[in-house]
């Protein structure tokens, strides 16, 4: 007898975790992912211990730790290298405030493909004489050789996204990360629009430091991020500011509020970038998402993924639309856009085609958004198959009116 495909493929069965899926097509992961039962039911409970006294701050410090050792192994690193932050701009900002800039080091970055929170920080590092590196992109695609080309011997760091925020097209991060290894230059991913959807391996791609959220991808809360540092790296960074959390005290017995004789040095990688409490909700959130995640698999979520956006994206063409990037290939990952990149903002674009298009969309509980003038619909594990017919159905209907 054949074995159902809902227990050989995990991923058959990922959508009746969401209930959201049953009131409407969601393809807004680029702006937000939705919550799983599993998730809201840690979260309510975690609410029910803090609403009727019954936290115990051991267990939420334990769960801490687990959620830290889930995301480790989601990203093939070390717990030890993984530091808990409120969102993606923390981590990108810890990082370039820990490091021992001077006067002519410089930054490369590709400013059009960028959220705005990968943009200005590096702009306010130019009080301290820092050089930015402003690299054009082409036609929507990250410049990753003449980024390459950008470097010279005072470049210290090097960031793109994984995934650009608009027009969502990936990265060549393996050919980066190792041009970065190889000239000893830092290589800063903003995996905002990747991880917990696309497979991420930072040793293989040689990422020397990783900032994520984790209400996209990794769907869980808005308020908590992490931060990837590798070892060696992290080790010879100061944090740009302290608290216990960050101090080894050296014994593992130690309160989190034990001051010791005053001497005192860092926590190992990148713990010393902790702070003080954690946001207890969001790691009971995140604990339960990761445990979901990795039990699907991101190599299994990636190739569901990118099977749904190749298919939508070729709807698109067949019914005559322009998708971003054209043809699907190996730049499409869990996005797909539709317009001409830059044709306007996130309330609008100058093609009317689109503005109706998001219009007739929304009005029928499709969820996406607009991003530089161009829609943007992207994948999670919860989608399928008939979520990309209902909108090329939806999408012809309107074409045809």
């Amino acid at each position: 007898m054949d074995t159902p495909l809902s227990i050989t493929n995990p991923i058959a069965q990922a959508r009746s975790h969401f209930p959201a899926t049953q009131d409407c097509t969601y393809l807004d992961l680029g702006g937000r992912g939705i919550l799983s039962k599993e998730v809201r039911a840690a979260i309510e409970a975690h609410l029910d211990d803090a609403t009727y006294g019954k936290v115990d701050k051991d267990r939420l410090f334990e769960k801490t730790e687990e959620a830290r050792n889930r995301f480790a192994q989601l990203i093939n690193a070390d717990p030890d290298e993984i530091a808990y932050t409120k969102n993606v701009s923390e981590g990108l900002n810890i990082v370039a405030n820990s490091l021992d800039w001077q006067s002519g080091d410089n930054v490369i970055i590709c400013p059009q493909l960028e959220h705005p929170n990968n943009i200005y920080l590096w702009l306010n590092l130019q009080r301290s004489g820092v050089e930015v590196r402003l690299v054009n992109h082409r036609d929507g695609y990250m410049p990753v050789d003449e980024m390459i080309a950008a470097i010279d011997k005072r470049t210290r760091v090097l960031t793109v996204s994984s995934v650009s925020f608009s027009p969502g097209f990936r990265t060549d991060i393996d050919k980066l990360g190792r041009a970065c290894r190889e000239r000893g230059v830092l290589f800063l991913v903003d995996g905002a629009q990747s991880v917990g959807v696309l497979h991420t391996d930072v040793a293989l791609s040689n990422i020397d430091a990783l900032a994520v959220s984790t209400q996209k991808g990794l769907l869980a809360l808005y308020g908590m991020g992490y931060l990837y540092v590798r070892r060696a790296l992290a080790e010879k960074m100061h944090p740009p500011y302290l608290a216990r959390f960050g101090v080894d005290l050296g014994r593992a017995d130690a309160h989190e509020s034990d001051f010791g004789d005053g001497s005192f040095k860092l926590m190992p990688a990148a713990r010393r970038f902790d702070l003080g409490n954690y946001n207890y909700a969001g790691v009971c959130a995140i604990d339960a998402s990761l445990e979901f995640l990795l039990g699907l698999g991101t190599r299994n979520i990636e190739a569901h993924v990118v099977g749904l956006a190749h298919a939508l994206a070729q709807g698109f063409i067949d019914l005559g639309l322009p998708v971003c990037g054209g043809k699907p290939g190996p730049h499409i990952g869990e996005i797909v856009t539709v317009g001409h990149y830059g044709s306007g903002g996130d309330k609008g674009s100058s093609d009317e085609r689109m503005n109706k298009l998001y219009a007739h969309l929304s009005a029928n509980r499709v969820k996406l958004s607009m991003r530089r003038g161009v829609l943007r619909f992207s994948f999670h594990a919860y989608n399928n198959m008939d979520d990309v017919g209902r909108v090329l159905e939806l999408t012809q209907a309107l074409i045809h009116r």
